[in-house]
């Protein structure tokens, strides 16, 4: 399950129940544990920088409840919190962007310190900000600095950082909402689906119209799921659109049309997921999707249609980074999701551990003993603590280079 990886590592400290991890992620991420585990906020972590980019870190954190939801709670006190993210660029650049955020009085914040590093020949593209100035960068000079915003939005205007800044900010994360879904939608430019899926209409329709073969994927592993299914298209109402699903009903010799409020919860969430994967395989749009997150897939789905699920989370890994939270057993019981796939998450005492599956879980998965959704039936999927300690100091800090 080899693929383009856009985020190779992701660092974090002090982030809700996190208080640190450092992990390498691949092409097709399984982040699995119980709920309440805290695989969600790994996730979120992602999304926030992807958020903040896209509207502003001040918009970001009063999405979650302000800076004093988002930095860990505990006997320590942390004021701030942090986030890493090493990432390999489509054009094969690497390096490193990291910014810390320190919570002030009556609920303001500052950005203490905001790093990236662009590795490129002759030399490194890089700035380093500290709360709102620009200490030292290459090139310069560069755009002024504001200690409540990340710099990375001011610096995308010059073509060093673009890249990145487009990369971070088409990230894709879902948490689909069959209602949302169901009802009629006002259409827009279908170029990326919304986070609770309110547009699949629009995404559907320029997908059929830019890339049939996507569309005709995504039919064809819905009709696995929900059998008889021969086609979903754009039904105009009004000035809004819904979809309108071709289902083979019984003995009839023509399908029977059914209106997107006429399909239940698992079959929009199915058609949601599968969107979601293939919205921009092929480069189908100016706005491709580098990185794909989606909280647990499985809901409201029949176990029998988690092989079709798998099946589509590894076929769009082939062409976009793929992170899905799950304790779903039937999702990983196959001899194709290897144990460099998964992330073991767990809680202990309230702080949540993640990190790779520990030695006796890995020896099971690749003897092919067990397959990783049995391991989970048994609660044997848990992080390799040794593991974890043996990553380098280097790795697990947020600024300077890991690789110097």
């Amino acid at each position: 399950m080899n693929g383009p990886v856009l985020i190779t590592r992701v660092v974090l400290k002090n982030y809700k129940s996190i208080a640190t991890c450092s992990v390498p992620l691949r092409s097709l991420v399984f982040l699995v544990g119980k709920n309440g585990s805290g695989k969600s906020n790994f996730m979120d972590a992602l999304r926030l920088v992807s958020e903040s980019l896209n509207t502003s870190l001040d918009h970001a954190l009063r999405e979650r409840g302000g800076i004093n939801e988002v930095r860990r709670r505990s006997a320590g006190h942390p004021t701030h919190f942090g986030i890493r993210l090493e990432f390999k660029l489509p054009d094969s650049t690497c390096g490193y962007y990291a910014f810390r955020v320190g919570a002030k009085p009556k609920g303001g914040f500052e950005v203490q310190r905001e790093e990236c590093r662009i590795h490129a020949l002759p030399e490194d593209k890089f700035y380093v900000v500290k709360s709102g100035q620009v200490e030292d960068s290459n090139p310069r000079p560069l755009p002024p600095a504001a200690d409540d915003r990340l710099f990375l939005v001011a610096a995308s205007s010059l073509a060093e950082f673009r890249p990145l800044y487009d990369c971070l900010t088409r990230m894709g994360f879902y948490n689909l909402n069959p209602d949302e879904i169901r009802d009629v939608q006002p259409p827009d430019s279908g170029e990326v689906l919304l986070r609770d899926g309110r547009n699949l209409a629009s995404v559907l329709n320029l997908m059929g119209t830019q890339n049939p073969s996507a569309k005709a994927l995504v039919v064809e592993l819905l009709s696995k799921v929900v059998p008889g299914v021969l086609d979903v298209t754009v039904r105009h109402v009004g000035k809004n659109e819904t979809l309108e699903f071709r289902q083979k009903v019984g003995e009839n010799q023509s399908p029977w049309r059914f209106m997107a409020e006429n399909m239940s919860d698992g079959t929009l969430r199915a058609l949601g997921v599968l969107t979601a994967l293939f919205q921009s395989s092929n480069g189908m749009t100016s706005r491709r999707v580098p990185l794909v997150g989606i909280e647990e897939p499985e809901v409201a789905l029949h176990p029998g249609a988690a092989d079709v699920l798998r099946d589509g989370l590894k076929a769009a890994s082939r062409h976009t980074q793929v992170l899905v939270t799950s304790h779903s057993p039937d999702l990983l019981d196959d001899d194709s999701v290897s144990d460099e796939n998964i992330l073991a998450v767990e809680n202990r005492n309230g702080d949540t551990h993640i990190g790779p599956v520990d030695a006796a879980g890995r020896s099971a998965i690749q003897d092919r003993l067990f397959t990783a959704g049995e391991l989970l039936r048994l609660n044997q999927l848990t992080p390799d603590q040794e593991e974890v300690e043996k990553t380098p100091a280097r790795q697990g800090e947020l600024f300077g280079n890991a690789a110097a």
